[in-house]
């Protein structure tokens, strides 16, 4: 079934109308039918409702809403991923992808061994073509939300938001030689800890991973360093690796 994300705007009672881009597919490219049914999601409260397809208008379809479903393909917990930026179209994977597994929200961050850097304007065109990709992962993997990803921010202004959620990761590759790791096992039992509506951060270094002292600015900070095994993973992989981990830990 196929999937769109609708403002409050467009949903009057039984009725939702779809616009723009959305209309378009649905008319020109996939050509459904009155009668055919699609899902549609309030990107305000991630509420979906399943509808049929009712009539078209010069610029737009009309949709009637035969019921709202209650079962939510959203976690229990919101994930915010900050990602330091990497090279090439990376960015690119790791969105889809993160929210494919259910990430709440994407944080590009500049650290010390990033390579790209981005002025405003380029942030703002990056930020708005990473957007939409996130619309797209989310409308086919049946998401209720469209996870917002923001604008880049410094190491400390990702920390201090960071310290504002109930529990804080940062995968790092020499987290074993660290005082009071406890290798895999205490990685399991941070997450384990996890309690359903926690709020989680996770960090994830660029290509060339952290400096030592961005993570014991982190450590200071009260985020935790975590191992993800013996094998050095590559940027977007440890992302993928964390966030399947939090999947399974809140669908289990």
């Amino acid at each position: 079934m196929y999937h769109f994300f609708v403002d409050e705007s467009q949903i009057n009672g039984k009725q939702i109308v779809i616009y723009g881009d959305d209309a378009h597919h649905i008319k020109d490219v996939i050509r459904l039918k009155a009668g055919e049914e699609i899902s549609i999601s309030n990107r305000f409260d991630g509420r979906d409702y399943r509808c049929e397809i009712d009539s078209y208008g010069e610029d737009c379809v009309n949709c009637k809403v035969c019921y709202i479903s209650e079962v939510s393909n959203e976690l229990s917990g919101q994930v915010t991923l900050f990602q330091g930026l990497p090279k090439g179209d990376k960015m690119e994977l790791i969105i889809q992808k993160m929210v494919e597994l259910g990430v709440h929200r994407i944080v590009p961050v500049s650290m010390k061994r990033c390579v790209v850097k981005l002025d405003d304007k380029k942030a703002k065109s990056k930020v708005a073509r990473w957007q939409a990709i996130s619309e797209a992962a989310a409308k086919q993997s049946k998401r209720a939300i469209v996870p917002e990803v923001s604008m880049p921010v410094s190491y400390k202004e990702a920390i201090k938001l960071a310290c504002n959620m109930d529990v804080s990761m940062v995968p790092y590759e020499m987290a074993d030689s660290l005082e009071g790791s406890s290798g895999m096992e205490g990685t399991k039992k941070i997450i384990e800890a996890i309690k359903p509506n926690d709020s989680i951060a996770i960090f994830i270094g660029p290509e060339g991973g952290f400096e030592e002292s961005e993570i014991q600015e982190a450590i200071g900070a009260g985020i935790r360093p975590v191992t993800l095994g013996k094998r050095i993973l590559r940027t977007e992989t440890a992302g993928f690796t964390m966030m399947a981990w939090l999947m399974y830990h809140f669908e289990n």
